[in-house]
């Protein structure tokens, strides 16, 4: 069984039909990508749209999840508002048969490092599941520093960190994974996510990419990552250059959600209008881009 905490975790979407969720589709999201052979699958992501499902809508796609991504290993999204939440989410995660958590700290009220850090061992010290910390300041506005990685991965359980996209330039990302990794023990992984730097990332020495578009296309994604694995930079390089018109299309709508979920309506994985109010999809002209762009580089 391949480690869900290194190599290419798929995140698929959570797809809603009539403010419901659509257990078909997302079904068939997670078969696409354990067929494909991405080495786990989180759901429950930022793209799977947790923070706008209640506890037993999560509940249910996690058990989905693991359902339907046959020997893959699925990883589950727990993160809430309070921590008492956080614990429920977490144990509808045991009971589905997850293989580990994904927990950011989500904040209405701004956080302190403390806070953090106490969310963190609350959640360790409650669960045997392995847990990646979740450093998405983009969506949290809570910034991580070198200090509170390092406090937190001495936790128990601690088995991975989902970090924000690296440096372009090669020797600059290097320096960067490497000052993470210098204050981490060793077995608590690094994953890259901004799929824009997941190849600069992965031949940067990240042991992971937590991936937006390996939940609707993994077959770009996993070329990508074989090739990083394979000290291939070339290649890998090459094929995060021949997706930068989606890269570009993922900056100009504000992130990735809205695109991939028009890519996926596009390609009848997903209802149309798959995304939870108040969020809209793409207008009608930025469609036909998305379309134009899938078509161009072939994604299917």
């Amino acid at each position: 069984m391949s480690s869900p905490f290194r190599g290419l975790s798929a995140f698929p979407l959570t797809p809603l039909r009539d403010d419901r969720v659509d257990e078909a589709a997302f079904a068939g999201l997670v078969e696409r990508a354990a067929a494909a052979g991405v080495d786990s699958i989180t759901a429950l992501g930022s793209t799977g749209s947790y923070a706008y499902l209640d506890a037993d809508e999560r509940a249910r796609v996690a058990r989905i999840a693991v359902a339907h991504a046959g020997e893959t290993p699925v990883l589950v999204g727990v993160a809430a508002l309070r921590t008492s939440h956080v614990l429920r989410h977490v144990a509808a995660a045991e009971d589905a048969g997850a293989a580990g958590v994904l927990l950011a700290p989500m904040t209405y009220q701004p956080l302190t490092d403390d806070d953090v850090f106490e969310l963190f061992r609350t959640v360790a010290e409650r669960t045997e599941l392995p847990i990646i910390v979740y450093d998405n300041p983009g969506t949290t506005r809570f910034p991580f520093t070198p200090e509170l990685y390092a406090r937190i991965a001495a936790l128990p359980g601690i088995a991975s960190i989902k970090i924000p996209g690296v440096p372009t330039e090669p020797f600059a990302a290097r320096a960067h994974v490497a000052a993470i990794r210098g204050v981490i023990p060793p077995h608590v992984t690094i994953g890259v996510s901004g799929d824009a730097f997941a190849a600069e990332g992965l031949l940067a020495g990240c042991d992971a990419w937590y991936s937006v578009i390996a939940g609707t296309l993994p077959d770009p994604a996993l070329r990508i990552t074989r090739a990083a694995q394979s000290d291939d930079a070339d290649a890998a390089r090459a094929e995060s250059v021949r997706l930068e018109p989606l890269w570009c299309l993922f900056a100009a709508h504000g992130g990735s959600i809205r695109v991939v979920a028009a890519i996926a309506e596009q390609l009848g994985l997903g209802p149309p209008n798959c995304l939870p109010l108040p969020i809209r999809g793409l207008t009608a002209e930025a469609r036909a881009e998305v379309a134009r762009v899938v078509q161009e580089l072939d994604l299917r």
